[in-house]
Protein backbone atom coordinates (compact mmCIF):
# COMPACT_ATOMS: atom_id res chain seq x y z
CA UNK A 1 0.00 0.00 0.00
CA UNK A 2 1.23 2.95 -1.06
CA UNK A 3 1.13 6.37 1.71
CA UNK A 4 -2.23 7.96 1.37
CA UNK A 5 -3.14 11.88 1.29
CA UNK A 6 -4.98 13.74 3.51
CA UNK A 7 -7.03 16.66 3.58
CA UNK A 8 -6.93 19.39 6.63
CA UNK A 9 -8.82 22.41 7.10
CA UNK A 10 -6.71 25.35 8.11
CA UNK A 11 -8.48 28.19 7.95
CA UNK A 12 -12.30 29.60 8.24
CA UNK A 13 -12.54 32.85 7.07
CA UNK A 14 -14.69 34.76 4.20
CA UNK A 15 -11.80 36.80 2.80
CA UNK A 16 -7.71 35.60 3.59
CA UNK A 17 -4.41 36.04 1.78
CA UNK A 18 -2.13 33.57 0.37
CA UNK A 19 1.37 33.16 -1.54
CA UNK A 20 2.76 30.24 -3.47
CA UNK A 21 6.36 29.94 -3.17
CA UNK A 22 7.83 27.36 -5.92
CA UNK A 23 6.17 25.94 -8.97
CA UNK A 24 2.70 25.15 -8.80
CA UNK A 25 -0.21 24.44 -11.17
CA UNK A 26 -3.40 26.64 -10.92
CA UNK A 27 -6.64 24.97 -11.16
CA UNK A 28 -10.30 26.57 -11.25
CA UNK A 29 -13.75 24.58 -11.23
CA UNK A 30 -11.35 21.75 -12.65
CA UNK A 31 -9.65 23.85 -15.98
CA UNK A 32 -6.17 24.70 -15.98
CA UNK A 33 -5.13 28.90 -15.42
CA UNK A 34 -1.92 28.62 -17.01
CA UNK A 35 -0.32 31.80 -16.39
CA UNK A 36 -2.33 32.12 -12.71
CA UNK A 37 0.83 30.12 -11.31
CA UNK A 38 3.07 32.83 -12.05
CA UNK A 39 0.97 35.68 -10.33
CA UNK A 40 0.60 33.57 -7.32
CA UNK A 41 4.58 34.17 -6.72
CA UNK A 42 2.53 37.72 -5.33
CA UNK A 43 0.59 37.75 -2.27
CA UNK A 44 -3.01 36.84 -3.37
CA UNK A 45 -6.53 37.73 -1.69
CA UNK A 46 -9.70 35.58 -2.51
CA UNK A 47 -13.17 36.84 -1.29
CA UNK A 48 -16.70 35.22 -0.50
CA UNK A 49 -18.48 36.68 -3.10
CA UNK A 50 -22.44 36.03 -4.07
CA UNK A 51 -21.42 32.18 -2.72
CA UNK A 52 -18.29 31.62 -5.18
CA UNK A 53 -14.58 32.87 -4.79
CA UNK A 54 -13.90 35.60 -6.09
CA UNK A 55 -10.08 35.80 -7.28
CA UNK A 56 -8.20 37.97 -9.46
CA UNK A 57 -11.56 39.59 -10.76
CA UNK A 58 -13.54 36.14 -11.47
CA UNK A 59 -15.88 34.26 -9.65
CA UNK A 60 -15.08 30.27 -9.02
CA UNK A 61 -16.73 27.60 -7.00
CA UNK A 62 -13.20 26.03 -5.85
CA UNK A 63 -9.27 26.42 -6.72
CA UNK A 64 -6.89 24.09 -6.47
CA UNK A 65 -3.22 24.63 -6.63
CA UNK A 66 -1.16 21.64 -7.15
CA UNK A 67 2.74 22.03 -6.23
CA UNK A 68 5.07 20.37 -8.96
CA UNK A 69 7.79 19.11 -6.98
CA UNK A 70 5.78 18.09 -3.19
CA UNK A 71 9.10 18.36 -1.46
CA UNK A 72 10.24 21.55 -2.54
CA UNK A 73 6.93 24.18 -3.02
CA UNK A 74 5.19 25.54 0.07
CA UNK A 75 2.76 27.99 0.26
CA UNK A 76 1.89 30.63 3.23
CA UNK A 77 -1.41 31.89 4.65
CA UNK A 78 -1.68 34.71 6.58
CA UNK A 79 -3.69 35.59 9.94
CA UNK A 80 -4.31 31.46 10.72
CA UNK A 81 -6.29 31.55 13.99
CA UNK A 82 -4.53 29.13 16.60
CA UNK A 83 -6.14 27.69 19.76
CA UNK A 84 -9.85 28.57 18.28
CA UNK A 85 -11.73 29.17 21.84
CA UNK A 86 -8.78 28.42 23.95
CA UNK A 87 -7.27 30.68 26.45
CA UNK A 88 -4.34 31.23 24.73
CA UNK A 89 -5.94 32.00 21.17
CA UNK A 90 -4.44 34.16 18.17
CA UNK A 91 -3.21 34.42 15.00
CA UNK A 92 -0.22 33.88 13.10
CA UNK A 93 1.39 33.21 9.68
CA UNK A 94 1.52 29.78 8.33
CA UNK A 95 3.42 27.62 5.26
CA UNK A 96 2.65 24.58 4.19
CA UNK A 97 3.76 21.55 1.75
CA UNK A 98 0.94 19.67 -0.28
CA UNK A 99 -1.56 21.33 -2.49
CA UNK A 100 -3.65 24.22 -1.44
CA UNK A 101 -7.51 23.80 -2.43
CA UNK A 102 -9.98 26.94 -1.64
CA UNK A 103 -13.69 26.09 -1.63
CA UNK A 104 -16.97 28.09 0.25
CA UNK A 105 -18.70 26.43 3.12
CA UNK A 106 -21.91 28.35 3.34
CA UNK A 107 -20.63 31.77 5.06
CA UNK A 108 -16.95 31.28 4.42
CA UNK A 109 -14.13 29.95 2.69
CA UNK A 110 -12.15 27.37 3.55
CA UNK A 111 -8.50 26.63 2.49
CA UNK A 112 -7.43 23.09 2.69
CA UNK A 113 -4.19 21.75 2.96
CA UNK A 114 -3.96 18.17 0.59
CA UNK A 115 -0.45 16.92 1.94
CA UNK A 116 0.90 13.20 2.22
CA UNK A 117 0.57 11.74 5.54
CA UNK A 118 4.27 11.52 6.22
CA UNK A 119 4.53 15.04 6.07
CA UNK A 120 1.59 16.05 7.60
CA UNK A 121 3.01 13.81 10.67
CA UNK A 122 6.03 15.45 10.91
CA UNK A 123 4.57 18.87 11.36
CA UNK A 124 1.63 17.44 14.06
CA UNK A 125 4.43 15.77 15.74
CA UNK A 126 6.17 19.25 16.14
CA UNK A 127 3.23 21.44 16.84
CA UNK A 128 1.85 18.55 19.56
CA UNK A 129 4.94 19.16 21.50
CA UNK A 130 8.39 20.02 21.48
CA UNK A 131 10.46 18.91 18.36
CA UNK A 132 13.43 18.27 21.27
CA UNK A 133 11.39 15.90 23.15
CA UNK A 134 13.37 12.55 23.16
CA UNK A 135 13.27 10.16 20.35
CA UNK A 136 11.35 7.62 22.34
CA UNK A 137 8.43 9.82 23.06
CA UNK A 138 8.71 11.18 19.22
CA UNK A 139 8.20 7.77 17.77
CA UNK A 140 4.98 6.68 20.15
CA UNK A 141 3.65 10.07 19.20
CA UNK A 142 4.15 9.71 15.33
CA UNK A 143 2.73 5.94 15.57
CA UNK A 144 -0.48 7.31 17.57
CA UNK A 145 -0.82 10.20 15.67
CA UNK A 146 -1.02 8.10 12.55
CA UNK A 147 -3.82 5.63 13.77
CA UNK A 148 -5.65 8.15 15.27
CA UNK A 149 -5.79 10.37 11.45
CA UNK A 150 -6.22 6.55 9.32
CA UNK A 151 -8.97 5.67 12.05
CA UNK A 152 -10.99 8.46 11.66
CA UNK A 153 -10.70 8.37 7.84
CA UNK A 154 -11.88 5.07 7.50
CA UNK A 155 -14.61 5.99 10.31
CA UNK A 156 -15.63 8.81 8.02
CA UNK A 157 -16.08 6.77 5.24
CA UNK A 158 -17.77 4.41 6.53
CA UNK A 159 -20.22 6.92 7.80
CA UNK A 160 -20.31 8.54 4.03
CA UNK A 161 -20.79 5.24 2.78
CA UNK A 162 -23.88 4.12 5.28
CA UNK A 163 -25.52 7.11 4.73
CA UNK A 164 -26.77 6.90 8.57
CA UNK A 165 -27.87 9.87 10.29
CA UNK A 166 -25.13 10.75 12.29
CA UNK A 167 -25.49 12.35 15.85
CA UNK A 168 -23.37 14.07 18.49
CA UNK A 169 -25.96 14.80 21.01
CA UNK A 170 -29.14 13.78 22.73
CA UNK A 171 -31.57 16.54 24.38
CA UNK A 172 -35.04 16.36 26.66
CA UNK A 173 -36.31 19.33 28.41
CA UNK A 174 -33.92 18.38 31.39
CA UNK A 175 -31.16 16.94 29.85
CA UNK A 176 -28.39 18.00 27.26
CA UNK A 177 -26.04 15.43 26.73
CA UNK A 178 -23.47 16.38 23.77
CA UNK A 179 -19.78 15.27 22.60
CA UNK A 180 -17.22 16.80 20.34
CA UNK A 181 -15.84 14.60 17.77
CA UNK A 182 -14.02 15.48 14.41
CA UNK A 183 -17.23 14.54 12.63
CA UNK A 184 -18.13 18.19 12.41
CA UNK A 185 -16.03 17.93 9.03
CA UNK A 186 -17.52 16.83 6.17
CA UNK A 187 -15.79 18.82 3.64
CA UNK A 188 -12.25 17.35 4.79
CA UNK A 189 -10.81 14.65 6.90
CA UNK A 190 -9.73 16.48 9.66
CA UNK A 191 -8.88 20.34 11.05
CA UNK A 192 -5.27 21.69 12.16
CA UNK A 193 -6.45 22.78 15.49
CA UNK A 194 -6.52 21.18 19.08
CA UNK A 195 -10.46 19.93 18.12
CA UNK A 196 -8.17 17.17 15.82
CA UNK A 197 -4.41 17.28 16.16
CA UNK A 198 -2.33 20.35 16.04
CA UNK A 199 -0.92 20.96 12.60
CA UNK A 200 0.75 23.85 11.56
CA UNK A 201 2.58 22.99 8.91
CA UNK A 202 6.36 23.58 8.40
CA UNK A 203 5.51 26.90 10.29
CA UNK A 204 7.25 24.70 13.46
CA UNK A 205 10.86 23.96 13.01
CA UNK A 206 11.55 20.49 12.48
CA UNK A 207 14.62 18.46 13.43
CA UNK A 208 16.76 15.51 12.62
CA UNK A 209 15.37 13.92 15.74
CA UNK A 210 11.33 14.55 14.34
CA UNK A 211 12.19 13.57 11.06
CA UNK A 212 14.24 10.13 12.65
CA UNK A 213 10.80 9.29 14.24
CA UNK A 214 8.79 9.58 11.65
CA UNK A 215 11.43 7.80 9.35
CA UNK A 216 11.99 4.62 11.95
CA UNK A 217 8.45 4.19 12.34
CA UNK A 218 7.06 4.79 8.82
CA UNK A 219 3.66 3.55 7.86
CA UNK A 220 3.17 2.18 11.52
CA UNK A 221 -0.16 2.00 13.49
CA UNK A 222 -1.52 0.61 16.46
CA UNK A 223 -4.15 -2.73 15.78
CA UNK A 224 -6.72 -4.29 17.75
CA UNK A 225 -9.02 -6.66 16.72
CA UNK A 226 -7.99 -6.14 13.23
CA UNK A 227 -8.81 -2.57 12.78
CA UNK A 228 -6.86 0.58 13.50
CA UNK A 229 -7.14 1.76 17.16
CA UNK A 230 -8.60 5.31 17.51
CA UNK A 231 -5.72 6.19 19.41
CA UNK A 232 -6.43 9.17 21.52
CA UNK A 233 -4.25 11.63 23.50
CA UNK A 234 -4.45 14.60 25.78
CA UNK A 235 -1.68 16.12 27.69
CA UNK A 236 -2.31 15.44 31.46
CA UNK A 237 -4.74 12.03 32.23
CA UNK A 238 -4.26 13.41 36.33
CA UNK A 239 -2.91 10.03 37.57
CA UNK A 240 -5.81 7.62 35.79
CA UNK A 241 -7.36 6.78 32.55
CA UNK A 242 -10.20 7.42 31.01
CA UNK A 243 -12.92 5.41 29.11
CA UNK A 244 -13.60 6.37 25.05
CA UNK A 245 -17.50 5.88 26.38
CA UNK A 246 -17.37 8.36 28.98
CA UNK A 247 -16.12 11.43 26.74
CA UNK A 248 -17.70 10.56 23.00
CA UNK A 249 -20.32 7.68 21.73
CA UNK A 250 -21.36 4.87 23.71
CA UNK A 251 -18.33 2.73 22.28
CA UNK A 252 -16.05 0.81 24.56
CA UNK A 253 -12.72 -0.27 22.62
CA UNK A 254 -10.89 -3.12 24.43
CA UNK A 255 -7.33 -1.11 24.48
CA UNK A 256 -8.56 2.26 25.95
CA UNK A 257 -9.35 1.02 29.25
CA UNK A 258 -9.10 2.15 32.99
CA UNK A 259 -6.14 2.43 34.51
CA UNK A 260 -3.32 3.91 36.84
CA UNK A 261 -0.89 5.71 34.73
CA UNK A 262 1.76 4.27 36.54
CA UNK A 263 3.57 0.70 36.14
CA UNK A 264 5.08 0.42 39.99
CA UNK A 265 1.59 1.17 41.59
CA UNK A 266 -1.06 -0.63 39.86
CA UNK A 267 -3.95 -0.13 42.05
CA UNK A 268 -6.71 2.14 40.77
CA UNK A 269 -10.01 3.19 43.27
CA UNK A 270 -12.99 2.65 41.52
CA UNK A 271 -13.14 6.70 40.79
CA UNK A 272 -16.65 6.61 39.19
CA UNK A 273 -18.02 6.52 43.16
CA UNK A 274 -18.37 9.91 44.20
CA UNK A 275 -16.36 9.97 47.70
CA UNK A 276 -12.91 7.54 45.95
CA UNK A 277 -13.54 10.70 43.05
CA UNK A 278 -13.57 13.22 45.78
CA UNK A 279 -10.38 11.80 47.52
CA UNK A 280 -8.44 11.25 44.64
CA UNK A 281 -9.02 14.72 43.05
CA UNK A 282 -8.04 16.52 46.47
CA UNK A 283 -4.93 14.33 46.69
CA UNK A 284 -1.76 13.98 44.63
CA UNK A 285 -1.02 10.71 43.85
CA UNK A 286 2.11 9.15 42.23
CA UNK A 287 2.17 8.86 38.73
CA UNK A 288 3.73 9.34 35.93
CA UNK A 289 2.32 12.53 34.87
CA UNK A 290 2.75 13.91 38.54
CA UNK A 291 5.86 15.64 37.41
CA UNK A 292 7.02 19.23 37.93
CA UNK A 293 10.40 19.19 35.76
CA UNK A 294 10.17 21.73 33.00
CA UNK A 295 12.80 19.58 31.09
CA UNK A 296 10.69 17.35 30.72
CA UNK A 297 7.72 19.36 30.27
CA UNK A 298 9.22 21.54 27.92
CA UNK A 299 9.04 18.48 25.78
CA UNK A 300 5.66 18.32 25.39
CA UNK A 301 4.37 21.67 26.38
CA UNK A 302 4.93 24.72 23.68
CA UNK A 303 5.56 28.74 24.53
CA UNK A 304 1.51 29.28 24.86
CA UNK A 305 1.08 25.75 26.63
CA UNK A 306 3.36 26.76 29.37
CA UNK A 307 1.88 29.95 30.43
CA UNK A 308 -0.45 26.93 31.79
CA UNK A 309 1.83 26.02 35.15
CA UNK A 310 -0.61 24.20 37.52
CA UNK A 311 -2.19 21.23 34.94
CA UNK A 312 -2.08 17.64 37.09
CA UNK A 313 -4.27 19.36 40.20
CA UNK A 314 -5.28 22.70 39.80
CA UNK A 315 -8.40 25.09 41.17
CA UNK A 316 -10.05 27.64 39.23
CA UNK A 317 -12.91 30.23 41.59
CA UNK A 318 -15.69 31.99 40.95
CA UNK A 319 -18.08 34.43 42.68
CA UNK A 320 -22.23 33.59 42.15
CA UNK A 321 -22.30 36.69 40.24
CA UNK A 322 -19.57 35.13 37.93
CA UNK A 323 -20.51 31.77 37.54
CA UNK A 324 -24.19 32.60 36.42
CA UNK A 325 -22.85 35.46 33.98
CA UNK A 326 -21.11 32.66 32.40
CA UNK A 327 -22.95 29.83 32.75
CA UNK A 328 -25.93 31.76 30.66
CA UNK A 329 -23.27 32.94 28.53
CA UNK A 330 -21.65 29.52 27.29
CA UNK A 331 -24.95 27.65 27.07
CA UNK A 332 -27.68 30.15 26.30
CA UNK A 333 -29.93 29.38 29.33
CA UNK A 334 -31.15 31.08 32.10
CA UNK A 335 -30.75 29.66 35.29
CA UNK A 336 -31.07 32.44 37.44
CA UNK A 337 -28.81 32.69 40.13
CA UNK A 338 -26.97 29.24 40.49
CA UNK A 339 -27.49 27.29 43.97
CA UNK A 340 -25.76 24.00 43.25
CA UNK A 341 -23.26 22.21 40.94
CA UNK A 342 -23.92 18.37 42.24
CA UNK A 343 -21.55 15.38 39.89
CA UNK A 344 -24.50 13.16 38.39
CA UNK A 345 -21.92 10.82 36.84
CA UNK A 346 -18.25 10.10 36.78
CA UNK A 347 -16.27 8.14 34.71
CA UNK A 348 -13.01 5.73 35.40
CA UNK A 349 -10.84 8.93 35.57
CA UNK A 350 -13.26 10.83 38.12
CA UNK A 351 -14.31 12.95 34.84
CA UNK A 352 -17.77 14.34 35.38
CA UNK A 353 -19.78 12.93 32.40
CA UNK A 354 -22.60 14.33 34.05
CA UNK A 355 -23.58 17.75 36.04
CA UNK A 356 -26.28 18.78 37.39
CA UNK A 357 -26.85 22.83 37.25
CA UNK A 358 -29.04 23.96 39.61
CA UNK A 359 -30.29 27.49 39.11
CA UNK A 360 -33.12 29.60 41.00
CA UNK A 361 -34.71 29.55 37.86
CA UNK A 362 -33.78 26.48 36.55
CA UNK A 363 -32.41 23.10 36.64
CA UNK A 364 -30.31 20.78 34.05
CA UNK A 365 -28.17 18.38 33.86
CA UNK A 366 -25.56 18.68 31.17
CA UNK A 367 -23.16 16.53 29.49
CA UNK A 368 -20.38 15.11 28.24
CA UNK A 369 -17.35 16.19 29.24
CA UNK A 370 -16.06 18.94 26.81
CA UNK A 371 -19.64 20.02 27.35
CA UNK A 372 -18.85 20.47 31.22
CA UNK A 373 -15.92 22.36 30.33
CA UNK A 374 -17.07 24.53 28.10
CA UNK A 375 -19.69 25.97 29.87
CA UNK A 376 -17.98 26.41 33.15
CA UNK A 377 -15.12 28.40 31.31
CA UNK A 378 -14.73 31.18 28.61
CA UNK A 379 -12.43 29.04 26.77
CA UNK A 380 -12.32 25.13 28.45
CA UNK A 381 -11.94 23.96 31.85
CA UNK A 382 -8.32 21.96 32.18
CA UNK A 383 -11.05 18.71 32.33
CA UNK A 384 -14.02 17.96 34.04
CA UNK A 385 -12.18 15.66 36.74
CA UNK A 386 -13.23 18.41 39.61
CA UNK A 387 -14.92 18.54 42.92
CA UNK A 388 -16.83 22.10 44.09
CA UNK A 389 -16.41 23.79 47.64
CA UNK A 390 -19.36 26.48 47.93
CA UNK A 391 -18.62 29.28 50.06
CA UNK A 392 -21.71 30.76 51.70
CA UNK A 393 -22.03 34.37 53.52
CA UNK A 394 -22.58 34.73 57.13
CA UNK A 395 -26.12 35.95 57.10
CA UNK A 396 -27.41 33.30 54.39
CA UNK A 397 -26.82 30.02 53.99
CA UNK A 398 -29.15 29.56 50.88
CA UNK A 399 -27.30 31.07 48.15
CA UNK A 400 -23.34 30.82 48.25
CA UNK A 401 -21.43 33.37 47.49
CA UNK A 402 -17.99 31.47 45.98
CA UNK A 403 -17.84 28.23 44.03
CA UNK A 404 -13.95 26.48 44.20
CA UNK A 405 -13.96 24.40 41.33
CA UNK A 406 -10.86 21.84 42.62
CA UNK A 407 -9.35 19.44 39.63
CA UNK A 408 -7.15 17.27 38.24
CA UNK A 409 -5.40 16.70 34.71
CA UNK A 410 -5.81 18.70 31.48
CA UNK A 411 -8.01 17.28 28.38
CA UNK A 412 -10.38 14.29 28.38
CA UNK A 413 -7.61 11.29 30.10
CA UNK A 414 -8.57 8.94 27.45
CA UNK A 415 -5.25 6.91 25.51
CA UNK A 416 -2.00 8.01 25.78
CA UNK A 417 -1.08 10.91 28.78
CA UNK A 418 1.79 12.90 26.88
CA UNK A 419 3.35 14.30 30.10
CA UNK A 420 2.98 11.09 31.40
CA UNK A 421 4.69 9.63 28.38
CA UNK A 422 7.47 11.90 28.47
CA UNK A 423 7.95 10.73 31.57
CA UNK A 424 8.38 6.95 30.55
CA UNK A 425 10.66 8.39 27.45
CA UNK A 426 12.99 9.51 30.06
CA UNK A 427 12.91 6.74 32.36
CA UNK A 428 14.23 5.02 29.58
CA UNK A 429 11.32 3.12 28.29
CA UNK A 430 11.07 2.31 24.42
CA UNK A 431 8.27 3.59 22.20
CA UNK A 432 6.60 0.29 21.81
CA UNK A 433 6.61 0.15 25.45
CA UNK A 434 4.91 3.68 26.05
CA UNK A 435 2.24 2.74 23.70
CA UNK A 436 1.59 -0.92 25.14
CA UNK A 437 1.53 0.84 28.32
CA UNK A 438 -1.47 3.45 27.30
CA UNK A 439 -3.50 1.11 24.66
CA UNK A 440 -3.65 -1.99 26.52
CA UNK A 441 -3.15 -5.37 24.63
CA UNK A 442 -3.07 -3.61 21.22
CA UNK A 443 -0.10 -4.53 19.05
CA UNK A 444 1.85 -2.82 16.29
CA UNK A 445 1.82 -3.24 12.60
CA UNK A 446 2.95 -1.20 9.16
CA UNK A 447 0.18 -0.67 6.90
CA UNK A 448 2.31 0.85 4.18
CA UNK A 449 5.69 1.19 3.59
CA UNK A 450 5.85 2.96 -0.24
CA UNK A 451 6.90 6.78 -0.05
Amino acid sequence: MKQPSVNVGILFEPTFVFQLKGDFKAIADGQSIEDAAAVCQEKQEVKLQEGKILWRGALYDELFFEPLDQDHCSFELFDVTIGINFHWQRKENQRFQGALKVIVDEDHLTAIDVVRIEDYLTSVISSEMSASASLELLKAHAVISRSWLLAQMQKNKAINQSQAVYTASTQTKDELIRWYDREDHHLFDVCADDHCQRYQGITRASTSLVRTAIAETFGQVLMSDNEICDARFSKSCGGALEEFQYCWEDKSYSYLKAKRDSLSVTTLPDLRIEEEADRWIRTSPASYCNTTDTKILSQVLNNYDQETTDFYRWKVSYTQAELSALILKRSGIDFGDIVDLVPVQRGTSARLVKLKIIGTKRTMIIGKELEIRRTLSTSHLYSSAFVVDKSYAKDSATLPVLFDLIGAGWGHGVGLCQIGAAVMGEQGYAYDKILLHYYVDASISTLYTEK
